[in-house]
């Protein structure tokens, strides 16, 4: 059912594809599902793994794309310039701010270190109540169980409040984590 919704969905994830073909079956049912509910894609602007995945699907499926890049992983990451909107910034800050800038919600999917940049940043503005959109970690086939164990840790020790994991929510599979935005987003 398509929404008349325009919402952003920023997607943050790995520019590798991983070691598990259940990223990037998930990436596609992901890209396919923001596009099915008339939402735009905001990604980082590559065209490989599973960030890639997610605009290929999108697109495919109708969608709109917002990529925003720095220049020097223009070529890297091989930015996919039939983005409907295609950012080229000075840096990696201003990449994430123009990308959180422009969105409704957000949603990680597995990825390497600068996905956890990108993930612990708006989980600091949120905790600094710079924002309260909601933050969805994809945790496909138990990827991100570490981190979560980690968070919980850092609670734990007392570098963190409780409520600091209150403002991620865990899904499992795509379906979950799309009804979650549905639910936030509505």
């Amino acid at each position: 059912m398509t929404s008349t919704l325009t919402h952003g969905i920023c997607v943050f994830c790995g520019s590798r594809p991983g070691d598990d073909p259940a990223f990037i079956a998930d990436a596609t049912t992901i890209g396919q599902s923001i596009a099915a509910e008339g939402w735009r894609v905001i990604y980082g602007a590559g065209d490989i793994g599973i960030m890639g995945a997610v605009a290929e699907a999108a697109q495919n499926a109708g969608g709109k794309l917002f990529g925003v890049i720095p220049q020097h992983l223009v070529d890297v990451e091989v930015g996919r310039v039939s983005s409907d909107a295609f950012v080229v910034t000075d840096n990696m800050h201003t990449r994430k701010t123009v990308m959180f800038a422009n969105s409704d919600a957000i949603l990680v999917l597995p990825g390497g270190p600068g996905t956890l940049d990108e993930l612990f940043e708006v989980m600091t503005w949120r905790q600094l109540g710079v924002h309260d959109k909601p933050i969805v970690l994809l945790n496909t086939n138990g990827y991100w169980d570490g981190l979560i164990d980690l968070i919980d840790g850092i609670i734990a020790r007392g570098f963190a409040e409780p409520s600091f994991k209150e403002f991620l929510t865990v899904v499992t599979t795509p379906d979950q984590a799309m009804a979650s935005l549905r639910a936030r987003l509505s």
